[in-house]
């Protein structure tokens, strides 16, 4: 698989949401998940959109493939931002769980690579929140598993 050449890939594409204030506009694709709460999934941002403001809750790697990606860290307890990085192609990063942030595309937008691993319980992944912190909603391995069946 080459993951350049990825319109052919199930890509699942969220747009928009009335929880947030800002442009969001990006879509994943699994490439594999598997019982052992391994997955491999293909981000791409849309130019200027942002993802959902959200928490890992699993050990997450990733390498931006194209574009570039703004990732802010941000404090819950005070809302501010405590910092921020442009990464650029070819840029890898490992998160242990816990890392709660926003992600926005640059002028080209942005294809991502991430690697999660989340052996335990019921696999979740991370959690969508509100500027406040409260959990929206939860991805996890179990309900990817379940779609790919």
């Amino acid at each position: 698989m080459n993951l350049l050449n990825n319109e052919n890939l199930k890509w699942r594409h969220y747009k928009d949401d009335e929880n947030f204030d800002y442009p969001i506009d990006y879509s994943d694709a699994v490439l594999d998940a598997r019982e052992d709460g391994r997955l491999e999934i293909l981000v791409r941002w849309a130019p200027n959109s942002y993802c959902h403001f959200h928490r890992h809750t699993a050990e997450t790697s990733s390498v931006v493939l194209e574009g570039e990606l703004k990732v802010t860290d941000i404090d819950l307890l005070t809302g501010q931002e405590k910092s921020s990085r442009i990464r650029k192609v070819g840029d890898f990063v490992h998160k242990e769980p816990g890392d709660i942030h926003m992600e926005k595309a640059g002028p080209e937008g942005a294809l991502v690579l991430f690697n999660i691993y989340a052996p335990e319980g019921d696999g979740i992944l991370a959690e969508s929140l509100s500027k406040s912190g409260e959990v929206l909603s939860t991805s996890s391995m179990k309900k990817i598993l379940s779609k790919r069946v």
